[in-house]
């Protein structure tokens, strides 16, 4: 179902929510530039499977309110145009928001593309999480040298052509406690499955090694 929520500076924006309401554990799962569409909500409705209450805030809120995205080439373009508009002091505004509506839980974040780089901000930025994931973030590499408040594990596409492996290299360098997997002839996005560069064995693969970490780290 869909919620409204409000952020502290007041900006009030949607978020999907799934799950048990009586779950012990809560995730705060980060859409991609493609908005809170329909495989964001599949993301949030297998983590409910699995136990978690979910929340994935509607990043995009901040710039046009109900935005839902393919993947196509325009769609794309789309999705750059929105999230460059869109500073980060009020994405992490949204992402503070959305852990707070999941209570006294123990929390996780989680985040795909964009969102990957996000739930590197979460780790890092804030004191909110404790375990964070991100898949094929782009970004991360740019806040490499900070210092995660949290355990994280990363998950990047060899084939990746928005994220060269000298950057994966470079983030496992700096961040020699962090969990860092490659995946083997992965593109970026291998992780959706109504992406062209879904690649199952690693998403599953993937999804294993999530559920594991968040499992150790969040009980």
């Amino acid at each position: 179902m869909t919620v409204q929520l409000k952020a502290a500076d007041g900006h009030e924006f949607g978020a999907y929510v799934a799950g048990p309401e009586d779950a012990a554990v809560g995730l705060v799962v980060i859409q991609e530039i493609f908005g809170v569409n329909h495989h964001m909500r599949n993301v949030c409705e297998g983590f409910a499977a699995h136990g978690y209450r979910v929340v994935s805030p509607a990043l995009f809120d901040r710039a046009e309110r109900g935005v839902e995205l393919g993947y196509g080439p325009e769609d794309r373009q789309r999705g750059l145009a929105l999230r460059a508009g869109i500073g980060e002091a009020a994405v992490m505004a949204d992402v503070a928001a959305a852990a707070e509506s999941l209570g006294g839980r123990r929390l996780g974040i989680v985040g795909y593309c964009w969102g990957g780089t996000i739930a590197w901000w979460g780790a890092t930025r804030t004191g909110l999480f404790r375990a964070a994931v991100g898949y094929y973030g782009g970004g991360i590499v740019a806040t490499k040298d900070a210092a995660p408040r949290c355990p994280v594990q990363l998950h990047f596409g060899e084939l990746d052509g928005s994220i060269p492996l000298k950057d994966v290299e470079a983030i496992r360098a700096a961040q020699p406690g962090v969990e860092v997997f490659v995946y083997g002839a992965a593109q970026h996005g291998f992780a959706c499955d109504e992406r062209e560069s879904f690649k199952p064995d690693a998403a599953t693969l993937a999804e294993e090694r999530t559920l594991a970490f968040l499992n150790r780290h969040l009980g």
